[in-house]
């Protein structure tokens, strides 16, 4: 369902179905990054072992980093004069980052997981970049890089926390 509020028209000159389509692309990005927020907060509060202070810390400022980023991607699409995200159950029916609901996940795969789901996240951010170039939408483009960099050094962090010896 659509909203045809007057009051949420925000004015822009991009052409509203461009901005759609960004929107839509936004919104999946947006939804991923919670989905990522809650899981890494998820394992910084359940991860045991030996490098437990270490991956604790590393898993807390990067759930703090997700987070940060995600105001931005929704004003985003505020600015393009959508709407975005409004509850649970729409992150849930977006999100492409599947959830852990485990008892029990050990370190060394909660750092592969979260890579990975990093990684998805650089898909979305890729899939954004290429909305927002095809609508002429400088703005989205440009700062989309900054999220896509910052996804893949949180990829490369936990790949190399991973890696043994």
């Amino acid at each position: 369902m659509t909203d045809t509020n007057p009051a949420l028209e925000t004015p822009t000159d991009l052409a509203r179905n461009d901005t759609r389509t960004v929107a839509d692309a936004l919104n999946a990005a947006l939804a991923d990054s919670y989905a990522l927020y809650l899981k890494t907060k998820n394992f910084h509060w359940h991860v045991s072992g030996p490098h437990f202070r270490d991956y604790h810390l590393l898993l807390d400022d990067q759930a703090a980093q997700i987070l940060g980023v995600t105001d931005a991607i929704a004003e985003r699409v505020r600015k393009t004069g959508n709407t975005t995200l409004r509850s649970i159950g729409d992150i849930s029916r977006r999100q492409s980052i599947k959830d852990n609901d485990r008892d029990f996940v050990a370190a060394d795969e909660m750092l592969a997981e979260l890579r990975d789901d990093n990684l998805t996240l650089v898909e979305r951010f890729r899939d954004v970049k290429q909305a927002s170039e095809e609508a002429g939408d400088n703005a989205t483009s440009g700062i989309v890089d900054d999220w896509t960099d910052q996804a893949e050094e949180r990829a490369w962090f936990l790949f190399e926390a991973s890696r043994k010896g």
